[in-house]
């Protein structure tokens, strides 16, 4: 008997991923780990601290993973680091997912003004406004964009 190096996928055959496994894993374990020497009122002082300077929320885990070696914020304090930005006020006003693809999107758009042919890149905004549609429709379902939020699609004005 043959076995093939491919998976069923929706009824159809994909080839099988077989290289490419090197990736980042999150820590197993949801209790901090015991090399891990800071307290959760320090934790929360520093994000503070690092929000005041302007950092994003991302920004303000990595900087805790990479300079003060914080793997995550929520074993350590209960919180994730945008709950604790939203205690002290200091939560960006617009989700920071959805400010980066509307940033994509506008850069996608002024390029594709200059570059009417630009077939590829027409797509890839297509694309962007599409999850930009799909993320937004969340984030007004949950409340936190108003009901009446709506974005305009930069590829129909395009066209």
């Amino acid at each position: 008997m043959r076995t093939f190096a491919h998976t069923e996928f929706k009824g159809l055959l994909m080839p099988k991923q077989e290289k490419g496994k090197s990736h980042p894993i999150r820590p197993v374990s949801k209790r901090p780990p015991g090399w891990c020497k800071y307290q959760p009122e320090e934790v929360e002082a520093l994000i503070v601290k690092l929000a005041k300077e302007g950092n994003t929320p991302s920004r303000i885990g990595t900087i805790l993973r990479d300079q003060y070696a914080v793997p995550l914020a929520k074993p350590i304090t209960g919180k994730r680091v945008i709950k604790i930005l939203q205690e002290n006020q200091l939560a960006p006003s617009f989700p920071e997912d959805l400010a980066s693809l509307l940033k994509k999107a506008e850069s996608l758009a002024l390029h594709l003004e200059k570059n009417k042919t630009d077939l590829y890149n027409k797509r890839a905004l297509q694309l962007i406004e599409a999850k930009i549609h799909k993320l937004s429709r969340y984030y007004r379902h949950e409340g936190i964009l108003p009901q009446n939020w709506k974005y305009e699609a930069k590829i129909a004005s395009i066209t």
